[in-house]
């Protein structure tokens, strides 16, 4: 892990950008921490620089329980490098959408189960990077979506103890025999009029996951509406959880 760049926000949270490999991500710690701090992984749709604001508040919101909180940039978004599969998939997506016909499970599954066949590696190696150190220790929490992608982690990563999921992201049917294999403990955030989720997908991948203790807590809006409220009660979750 290479550290790039370094700033002090006004809060006094301590944001890094560094690579890993060719992997583009920001670290943000505690300003006041005496000890090593829990970990909270920030999961986004892709897009590190277009969604950096939003990912920066919630880390931000992180440090203020005592989390530090990283990010990476998916592969295939940003600056990194496109698959030719993937962007047709997504082309074919946008196309059913804009249509308003069903998306078929044979694009959703392009799309999706490539990305995290590649996207789970990373954030397992990025985590050994974090891990090591001295101001990280753990437990450690992964906060976001993709929703698949955190599923597939909650399964193999045994270092996540607890995770807040966003069902915003079209979900393979397969992905739902893994989520019978999650057994920690889940809080799942829902946009009941999320145009680009599929709202059943998410209550099925819901109903589907084995953790006996899971929380979905689903609210009016669309994708970006969700209420102070709802983000404040999963801080609770990872302060029950993690610390």
């Amino acid at each position: 892990m290479q550290f790039t760049s370094e700033q002090r926000l006004d809060d006094g949270v301590l944001e890094r950008e560094f690579t890993l490999g060719d992997i583009p991500g920001i670290l943000w710690t505690p300003g006041s921490a005496s000890a090593p701090a829990p970990l909270i992984l920030l999961g986004h749709p892709g897009g590190l620089h277009k969604m950096y604001p939003r990912l920066a508040a919630r880390a931000r919101h992180s440090a203020a329980e005592g989390f530090a909180a990283a990010t990476i940039e998916l592969p295939g978004s940003g600056d990194r490098p496109r698959s030719a599969t993937a962007e047709q998939a997504r082309a074919d997506l946008r196309r059913a959408l804009e249509a308003g016909e069903p998306v078929d499970d044979e694009i959703v599954d392009r799309l999706v189960l490539p990305l995290v066949e590649k996207a789970v590696p990373e954030w397992q190696t990025t985590l050994d990077a974090l891990l090591s150190q001295p101001e990280i220790g753990g437990p450690v929490g992964y906060s976001g979506g993709v929703i698949a992608i955190g599923t597939r982690l909650a399964v193999v990563e045994p270092r996540i103890s607890a995770a807040v999921l966003f069902a915003g992201s079209f979900v393979p049917r397969a992905m739902l025999e893994e989520a019978r294999q999650v057994t920690i403990p889940l809080h799942v955030l829902l946009q009941w009029d999320d145009k680009g989720n599929d709202r059943q997908q998410a209550l099925d991948l819901f109903d589907a996951f084995g953790s006996k203790e899971k929380t979905l807590h689903a609210n009016l809006g669309g994708h970006t509406g969700v209420p102070q409220f709802a983000g404040d009660a999963a801080a609770q979750f990872f302060t029950r959880h993690l610390s």
